[in-house]
């Protein structure tokens, strides 16, 4: 199986999974980082392991709530089972599967799936990035003003402290939105409708797959200082764009970089 047909078909069956338990008084248990876990988020997880385990199996798996490595392993899955699992646990349809395939620690593949709209978003290294299979494509604008940036941001950050970040960018008239799913949003950047998303997580499979969607859709990932990062591993945040505010964005960022 090729990887396009093998990762497009597990997001199907993700989304059908979400779909399928998406309800109103969701069961959940909170996690020591103070975020929910529902059976679906297990279920996803174990479903993309064992169907790597069964397809590829030197490839290892990096996924938030379980994964399977492999010492040496050149290739490796990353997942997020469900990226907004806030929402979706409280009976907000907003929420997507995220899977990347990194060689390296450099994604040359990413799908990311919404299965409430059915938006399907694919991208592989060199081959541009489709929505529901048609080519889409980051936006032009060179400034900020009135621009859409999605921020996933807590208390305590560790690179950043985001008040005077959420200032600057209010100054700069930008429309700051948290839809509590970083790749929800970073996904929008591909087509056109955020001009970016910036993320001071730790975690890869919040950025692996998006990286590669809105770069291979013309825009610009990098950490949250403007360097290349591996994502087989913890990362440094992220800023994404559509590349043309980005070299903005980080001075932004560095003025209210924690000390």
């Amino acid at each position: 199986m090729d990887y396009k047909s093998f990762s497009v078909d597990l997001a199907r069956q993700a989304g059908a999974i979400i779909k399928a338990n998406f309800s109103l008084g969701m069961k959940k248990e909170w996690k020591a980082d103070n975020t929910p876990l529902t059976v679906t988020d297990v279920t996803i997880n174990q479903l993309v392991i064992d169907a790597v385990q069964k397809n590829f199996p030197g490839h290892s798996v990096l996924a938030e709530e379980g994964s399977a490595m492999i010492a040496g392993s050149e290739y490796v899955w990353v997942c997020d089972p469900i990226d907004g699992t806030i929402p979706f646990s409280h009976g907000i349809p907003t929420c997507v599967f995220s899977l990347a395939l990194c060689q390296k620690g450099k994604p040359i593949l990413g799908v990311v799936y919404d299965p409430f709209m059915d938006r399907l978003y694919f991208a592989e290294q060199g081959k541009g990035t489709t929505l529901n299979g048609a080519s889409t494509h980051v936006s032009s604008t060179t400034q900020l003003n009135n621009t859409l940036i999605g921020v996933a941001y807590w208390d305590n950050g560790k690179f950043f402290h985001y008040p005077p970040l959420h200032t600057a960018l209010v100054s700069h008239h930008v429309k700051v939105m948290n839809v509590m799913s970083i790749t929800y949003m970073a996904s929008l950047v591909a087509s056109g409708e955020f001009v970016a998303t910036i993320f001071q997580g730790e975690s890869s499979y919040d950025t692996a797959a998006v990286k590669i969607i809105v770069e291979e859709a013309g825009g610009k990932a990098t950490d949250l200082f403007g360097n290349e990062q591996r994502y087989d591993r913890d990362i440094k945040g992220h800023v994404i764009s559509n590349g043309l505010v980005h070299s903005q964005l980080l001075e932004l960022i560095a003025q209210a970089k924690a000390p």
